[in-house]
């Protein structure tokens, strides 16, 4: 009953996506109107396009189903910081780079071991995977400091090198994700693919996996097209409910980019299948911080205004390393539970509030 009348609300709410369209056509100095709209549209898309992974994951198994979630869910935030790349927005690029990325560890994750902990007393998933994953979150922490900590130490002005320098941490964060994808899908794939047993024991039908997937391919390219729309409202929006740039990028487009993982993931826990679940949301950071955010510093040499580097501000480079360091230490002995969850979202709820009551600061 539950998930039934969820899909019900997610449904009513697929109104505001020709109102959204109609919006932008018609009257696009509405801009805090279509910021709204364009919010409320991409939720439940999201929610179709986590409804397909799901499908897909029954038919592929959990480790293919969490990289197919992470990918399409992630096209949101791609085709976000896209739109805010040709702008030269970089400011809201690299904060909904950092929300991405905390949001899936701490928010996305942290209610999926709540929720699913309400309901099953422990939750298990591999431990071998998490902790190989948990390292990959590291590195690609380490990948985001090293360039603040340049930027922050150097003299400025020498933006050349820190455009190299950018660039060449690129190509090492995509390397590894390459190295990633071929000891999850290849070599240890079995570390991934979950046991199947929550499956059968709902009696579930087998999925269409044409229709999964062209499901799929539809639910992305809508959002796509809703994403861009909110790009072009968020900075008049934020202005007008007196956000900075940086918290309407770190948290309300990183949420509303979410969507897809949060439903997706929540409702795996649910049905404790927590294989799928961590998979999604951790996942989904790691690929965020390893093939999003150096694609991003590549584009940007080609459709941006000028090269994108990938020295993040303090508070961004802060809170994404508090984010893996706690993820790190919740899903090392390879089980969650509900408390574990609300320290998750506690912290998650601690930089919200610090974000808020940032400041805009001036870049060198």
């Amino acid at each position: 009953m539950p998930a039934a009348m969820l899909n019900a609300m997610l449904n009513w709410l697929l109104v505001f996506v020709p109102l959204t369209i109609a919006l932008e056509f018609l009257h696009p100095e509405a801009h805090t109107w279509i910021f709204l709209s364009a919010c409320l549209s991409v939720i439940p898309l999201a929610g179709i396009l986590g409804h397909a992974t799901e499908q897909i994951a029954s038919r592929l198994g959990e480790g293919i189903g969490g990289l197919l979630n992470a990918t399409f869910g992630n096209a949101a935030e791609l085709i976000i910081a896209i739109a805010a790349l040709q702008r030269g927005l970089y400011d809201v690029v690299k904060a909904s780079l950092t929300g991405s990325i905390i949001g899936n560890v701490l928010l996305v994750f942290g209610l999926s071991a709540f929720c699913g902990g309400m309901k099953f007393k422990k939750q298990k998933f591999n431990q071998t995977a998490a902790s190989a994953q948990a390292v990959l979150l590291t590195l690609a922490s380490v990948g985001l400091i090293v360039p603040a900590a340049f930027h922050h130490l150097q003299n400025y002005g020498a933006h050349d090198r820190e455009n190299r320098l950018g660039l060449d941490i690129a190509v090492v964060l995509l390397l590894t994700y390459v190295a990633h994808l071929v000891f999850s899908l290849y070599t240890h794939k079995t570390l991934f693919a979950g046991n199947g047993e929550a499956e059968a024991e709902h009696g579930e039908k087998p999925a269409n996996l044409v229709r999964a997937v062209i499901t799929l391919a539809l639910a992305t390219a809508a959002i796509a097209w809703i994403s861009e729309i909110l790009v072009g409202s968020v900075q008049e929006a934020a202005k007008s409910f007196g956000m900075t740039e940086v918290f309407v990028g770190v948290i309300v487009v990183a949420i509303i980019g979410n969507a897809a993982e949060h439903s997706t993931a929540v409702m795996a826990a649910m049905k404790n299948r927590m294989e799928l679940s961590f998979g999604v949301a951790v996942g989904s950071s790691i690929q965020i911080a390893l093939l999003v955010a150096p694609l991003l510093v590549i584009l940007s040499h080609f459709i941006g205004p000028r090269p994108m580097d990938l020295a993040f501000s303090p508070a961004e480079v802060l809170a994404i390393f508090l984010a893996i360091l706690i993820t790190g230490q919740v899903a090392q002995d390879g089980e969650t539970n509900w408390l574990e969850g609300a320290q998750l979202l506690a912290v998650y709820v601690i930089l919200a509030i610090v974000f808020y009551f940032l400041p805009e600061v001036a870049k060198a």
